[in-house]
């Protein structure tokens, strides 16, 4: 110890420098010290004058005339509450909803809906196309047929395989001037987005070089992440409401059933 140490300074037994102590806190905490906090004003969630009017006209019924402005505040910030909760767990059964567990090794697929409407859609399609095939040689058969004697339905015939005929060609026209003009156009060229040491403004290109190049070339809306957003639909909602206690028989969900 110093001479000038006084027997209680217990900082001094202990060996701890305040001084140290006191730049250590300034270095952690130098964006803190020196504030002023203070308690923000406790402003509604709802609007204060519609929301009193409401609750006078149904306490009128009840019997009461007065109502204080705290049962204003109280009822709005219950809402609020209440509105944070149904919201959070909304958007816990809609994040529910959207996993997927195909690439889970804890669960195996034991049926697929998709491929069995596939497959059905693609039974109908091919038995749609046999059966345009089979009215196809009718139709070419009833246009060669040179019979001297030709009834209504004959005619009708032939005229129907006329159309086709001409359906057919104008439709092969339309595909060869398709495939014309696409060879005329020729492959299509990938623009190059975001190409280093350049700054697109206005469509103008300017270039950028040196310490410019590092700072605004690399500037580019790919970089910054796109927020995530969860979309809650109406089954998801009835799916809250059939959980929950207080409207699992409500009338709300009556409604929202038959929507």
């Amino acid at each position: 110890y110093r001479d000038d140490d006084d027997i209680n300074d217990v900082a001094s037994m202990a060996g701890v420098n305040l001084n140290e102590e006191s730049a250590r806190i300034m270095a952690a905490n130098s964006d803190l010290v020196g504030t002023q906090i203070q308690s923000c004003k406790d402003e509604p969630f709802l609007a204060a004058i519609p929301l009193h009017k409401r609750i006078l006209e149904m306490a009128k019924k009840l019997g009461i005339t007065d109502v204080p402005a705290e049962v204003v505040t109280f009822i709005s910030h219950a809402t609020q509450n209440r509105l944070r909760t149904v919201i959070e767990k909304v958007t816990v059964i809609t994040q529910h909803r959207m996993e997927s567990y195909k690439d889970d090794e804890w669960y195996e697929q034991a049926t697929d809906v998709r491929s069995q409407l596939k497959f059905f859609e693609q039974l109908e399609r091919l038995e749609k196309q046999r059966k345009d095939e089979q009215e196809r040689e009718i139709l070419l058969k009833a246009a060669k047929s040179r019979s001297r004697q030709e009834d209504p339905e004959q005619a009708r015939l032939k005229q129907k395989a006329k159309e086709m005929q001409q359906q057919e060609l104008a439709q092969m026209r339309q595909r060869d001037a398709n495939l014309t003009a696409l060879a005329a156009i020729g492959p299509r060229k990938k623009r190059k987005l975001d190409s280093p040491g350049l700054l697109t403004i206005g469509g103008e290109g300017l270039g950028m070089s040196g310490g410019s190049q590092a700072g605004l070339g690399t500037a580019s809306p790919r970089q910054y992440a796109r927020q995530k957003i969860t979309r809650v639909n109406l089954r998801d909602f009835i799916f809250y409401m059939e959980q929950e206690r207080e409207t699992s028989h409500s009338l709300l969900l009556y409604r929202a059933l038959l929507k």
